[in-house]
């Protein structure tokens, strides 16, 4: 996206991708463009205070128009599908639910439709929620193609996209020097936008985000009768948890349902078969589905969720993005755009985001980990009392 937004501008860019372009979560996440952050509105406007989070979330906003603008641009095919179905897991998370869509309909003057629970089987036909919110705008999409799709326009407007070239060292100086095993690079401007998989070369941002490892399973495709008789709004859905479940169908009728994270690094044991007793607790009608595919990977996750954008404290000249906080697909558009504004010579907007405060995760480099398993189990519990 940056890439884009810079040679648009008539900038000279190189991406230089350590892995292939779509590695990781950029081309292996679950699909969804939602409004808001990864955060509660509550944060941002605690912050920055009520005028500054209204622009905040209307960025957010931009951010999914933006996906259909550049799919339109330049004819990205993404098998994007309009819906987002926000869930309630009990009557607590339902209260809750609404609490939050009013409120943003009165603060930010955001509709979303409320979803009473007898009303439900018309959007979604599943005994486990209470109460649902419905917004048209937000949706989803297929994100490996987005991401391909995004690359070979870069590349067709001159960005020079090198894969398999991981940045081993940066020499900062008034013109950085990116080293790579084979080469190196001398810029004026840097982005660094590798979020857990930077290995070390930015030590002051790694206490700020933690790896957390997200996993998502496929079933065999199901009928399309069965597909619009499960959900028949066709929407993305999400529940309101803290550690919270995600799921849509593809186009071909697959399932693909995605949770369990994981905050210890480690993948947990029998993955698959524990997402798929999740699915079935949704979905009791699919417990003999095969499951055709499983796999998962680390997002970046911030203390307070939300998205951690900024310079480098003693090298101004380098930028960075990241604690998107597994709300990325549609946010990561729109960082791009306005750290190529910043780049560009002007910095409002990204200078908006970069006011937000972030704290390092607690317990230093040997014990954080642990310290974050202990708090998700505390947060796992208040959803399961919920």
């Amino acid at each position: 996206s940056a890439a884009i937004e810079m040679a648009d501008r008539g900038f000279s860019v190189r991406v230089l991708e350590a892995q292939e372009v779509g590695f990781g979560a950029s081309g292996r996440n679950g699909g969804q463009a939602i409004h808001g952050l990864a955060c509660d509105q509550d944060e941002i406007e605690a912050q920055l205070g009520l005028d500054e989070a209204r622009r905040v979330f209307g960025m957010s906003i931009e951010a999914i128009d933006l996906i259909l603008q550049r799919c339109a641009r330049f004819n990205i095919d993404a098998d994007w599908q309009d819906g987002y179905l926000g869930v309630a897991t009990s009557a607590g998370k339902a209260r809750d639910l609404l609490a939050g869509a009013d409120h943003l309909e009165a603060a930010y003057g955001y509709a979303m439709q409320r979803i009473g629970q007898a009303d439900l089987p018309q959007w979604i036909n599943s005994p486990r929620y209470h109460a649902a919110v419905h917004d048209p705008r937000s949706g989803h999409l297929h994100p490996l193609k987005y991401t391909l799709g995004l690359a070979r326009a870069a590349a067709g407007m001159g960005v020079k996209i090198h894969e398999g070239s991981a940045v081993t060292a940066i020499t900062h100086g008034a013109r950085p020097v990116l080293h790579t095993a084979s080469g190196r690079v001398t810029a004026r401007q840097v982005l660094l936008a590798g979020n857990v998989y930077l290995q070390g070369l930015a030590p002051a941002l790694a206490p700020r985000i933690m790896p957390v490892g997200t996993y998502i399973v496929a079933t065999d495709p199901l009928p399309p009768e069965t597909v619009r008789q499960l959900i028949p709004c066709g929407a993305a859905v999400c529940d309101n948890n803290f550690v919270l479940d995600y799921f849509r169908f593809s186009p071909d009728g697959c399932l693909l349902y995605g949770g369990r994270a994981s905050y210890s690094t480690a993948t947990p044991l029998k993955m698959a078969d524990s997402l798929r007793q999740r699915l079935t607790l949704t979905f009791p009608s699919l417990a003999a589905t095969p499951i055709r595919h499983a796999w998962g990977g680390f997002v970046d996750i911030s203390m307070n969720r939300a998205p951690d954008f900024g310079r480098l404290p003693d090298a101004p000249q380098v930028y960075y993005l990241q604690g998107f906080s597994g709300h990325g697909l549609a946010l990561t558009g729109l960082a791009g755009q306005v750290v190529a504004e910043a780049m560009a010579g002007d910095a409002t907007r990204f200078d908006t985001f970069a006011r937000l405060q972030h704290r390092p995760f607690p317990g230093g480099r040997l014990l954080r980990t642990p310290a974050l398993v202990l708090g998700m189990a505390w947060y796992r519990l208040k959803d399961a009392l919920a």
